[in-house]
């Protein structure tokens, strides 16, 4: 599931070098694997790059700023949403704003929703 170009691969190392603050904080409390769930950062599926992801689960998770609203990303967003679905994956996204509002609550959130999946 999930097999990604090299070239996909190449740009997930990169977006790891130049995460978003929203995104660093969350990835410092997802690595210390709440619950004992492993996640991953910065995750290539297919042409696509997840922020964050949970094998086990199938469960991708995606920060969103400000910049999601514009352009075309919004219907961007949803072909990639809609692909990993159909890949068998399903995207929780988490506005940027919230994770440095409520980071605990965040986690909680995507917890629970790893949960759900299992």
């Amino acid at each position: 599931m999930l097999g990604s170009p090299k070239g996909t691969v190449k740009r997930a190392r990169s977006l790891r070098r130049t995460m978003s603050l929203p995104e660093v904080l969350l990835w410092r409390a997802l690595r210390g694997r709440p619950y004992g769930l492993k996640f991953r950062r910065q995750h290539p599926a297919g042409d696509y790059v997840i922020d964050f992801f949970c094998l086990e689960a199938g469960l991708g998770i995606e920060v969103d700023g400000v910049s999601h609203d514009m352009g075309d990303r919004p219907e961007r967003d949803m072909a990639r949403d809609a692909w990993l679905l159909e890949q068998g994956a399903e995207v929780l996204r988490i506005p940027a704003r919230d994770v440095l509002d409520d980071l605990d609550a965040v986690v909680r959130h995507i917890v629970a929703a790893v949960r759900r999946r299992r």
